[in-house]
This record gives structure tokens, sequence and C-alpha cells, in this order.
């Protein structure tokens, strides 16, 4: 099932074809200041969007000298994923761009899947063992009905680091966000759920334990929203995941840069997800 979301079709747009054709800046040498692994942070881009809404922090990541290793991963509508090229052995912190050519599509298990076989890919085809991940939007919510089928999945890499920007875990404006739902400050669950909500919360006892370190950012712009995405609905995360994982941070961004859409154009967001997922 499909709906069209105003919200998120007017936060980005639209770029849809092989993103592998996209110029990537490169440094010819990696910078000594971050962790040196080879571990793939891979992006993923919201609703009616694409890969081209990763590219900003992506080159923040490069130009800072964390990488120089930068592919693309296209998936059709029927899951089939390309990669631009492939990632050589021994590549230190290469990062993947993923672009959904159904940029579209709210059957979250569909969008899961994409993210499984974008993953397994990379694994069976480039070797790769362990990932970071980054969302901005409902890109999350393929991570978690990624992590519904997957946690437990040995064949595919396994997940040290999750960034979630922009989450609209418990409903979308206009749609599905519960009416007039508070937040425990404590536990992160909310008064009321949306029906996805309802079934993301089986992640309580399947996430991965004492895996994986989480980030999650979310704008607000001063009204509790980033114009798009609730400060609540972002904020419920911390309910589905906070208990089983390796650790789990907060971080509320403020001022003009807070709005949906510049958050993924945001230098303090830029510098975030750099010492999150590369600090030493």
């Amino acid at each position: 099932m499909k709906h069209r979301f105003s919200w998120l079709a007017l936060a980005t747009v639209t770029a849809i074809g092989l993103v592998g054709a996209m110029p990537i800046k490169t440094h010819a040498a990696v910078s000594h200041r971050y962790r040196r692994s080879t571990t793939a942070t891979v992006f993923f881009h919201g609703y009616g969007s694409g890969a081209h809404a990763e590219r900003h922090m992506v080159d923040a990541a490069v130009n800072a000298g964390v990488t120089n290793t930068v592919i693309s991963a296209n998936v059709t509508g029927n899951g089939h994923v390309t990669m631009s090229k492939k990632i050589p052995r021994g590549a230190i912190n290469p990062i993947v761009m993923v672009n959904f050519e159904d940029n579209e599509n709210t059957n979250y298990p569909e969008d899961g899947q994409y993210v499984a076989n974008v993953l397994r890919k990379l694994k069976k085809d480039d070797h790769i063992k362990t990932v970071n991940l980054e969302a901005h939007s409902m890109g999350n919510m393929a991570l978690a009905y990624y992590f519904l089928k997957n946690s437990n999945n040995s064949a595919m890499p396994r997940v040290k680091k999750q960034l979630d920007l922009a989450a609209p875990m418990n409903g979308i404006q206009g749609y599905d966000l519960p009416t007039n739902f508070t937040i425990d400050k404590k536990t992160g669950k909310p008064s009321a759920m949306s029906a996805n909500y309802r079934q993301m919360t089986k992640l309580r006892q399947i996430y991965p334990k004492n895996q994986i370190d989480i980030l999650n950012i979310y704008g607000n712009v001063g009204n509790g929203t980033d114009d798009q995405v609730d400060c609540r609905s972002a904020q419920s995360l911390k309910y589905l995941e906070d208990s089983r994982a390796k650790s789990f941070r907060e971080k509320e961004i403020t001022g003009p840069g807070a709005d949906h859409v510049q958050l993924h154009r945001n230098p303090q967001v830029d510098q975030l997800l750099i010492n999150f997922f590369w600090g030493k």
C-alpha cells in the first residue's frame, strides 16, 4: 500500500536514476585524525528523495579526510541492487550512498527488504563484515523494519553504529501521528502509539543486544517539530531501542538549520555525524 505524504514530498526534490553517475569529491589520503577501519557506512534517504539528499553529509566526510572511497547503490522497485563499483579490499572508512528508485514506497516491510538487499550484497560481493547505518526521515522506518526481520541474521554484516536523523517513528503529521500524546522522558515510551509503532515495539525484544551505538538527531524550529516531523515522534525511538543498544544518545538541533530539509545540509549535523561514526 502506498500513500503520498505531502510533508515529505515537499521536503526534497525527487531524483530518480542510477546514482553511480554522480560525481563524488575524493581526497588522495585518509586523515589520521579519524578512526581507520574497513567498516562501511551506508546512507539511506527519505520519502520522495534520492541519494542526492545524502550528498552534503558525504561530501563533508570526504572533505574532512574521513575516506577516499565512496560508491553508490541503486535499488529498483523490485529490490534489485546495482553498485556503481566494487569497494576495494582494505578500503578505509568506505561510504555507500543508497538510492531507492521507488522512493514513495510506504510499505515499510518492503523498504526494510531494500535495506537487507543492499547489506547482503555488500557482504557477499565486497566482503564487508561490519557497517554503520545512517538514515534520514522515512529511511529510518526502512531501518527499523530491516531489524524486525534481520536482527539475528548472520548472513548480514554486523551493525556497529546507527544514526537516525529526523525519524518519524511514531507517525507522520497529517497521517498517522497520534493526537495529544506525551513522551515518558525516562523511557521514551509514548502515551499513544501508531499502528506501525506498535508493530515496531517487537524491537524491544529482538534488536541486537549491547551491540549498536545509536545517535538520534531531530530538529526543532521552535514549535516542537522540524516543520514536518514532530519531535515527540522522533523521541519515540528511545523506547524501541534504548534498552538493548550499546549506547543511546539524543541531540536536538534548533535554529534555521533545524528544518526537516535543512537537517541533512546542516554543518552542525555534519560534524556530529563525523564525530559519531569516525571520531577517535
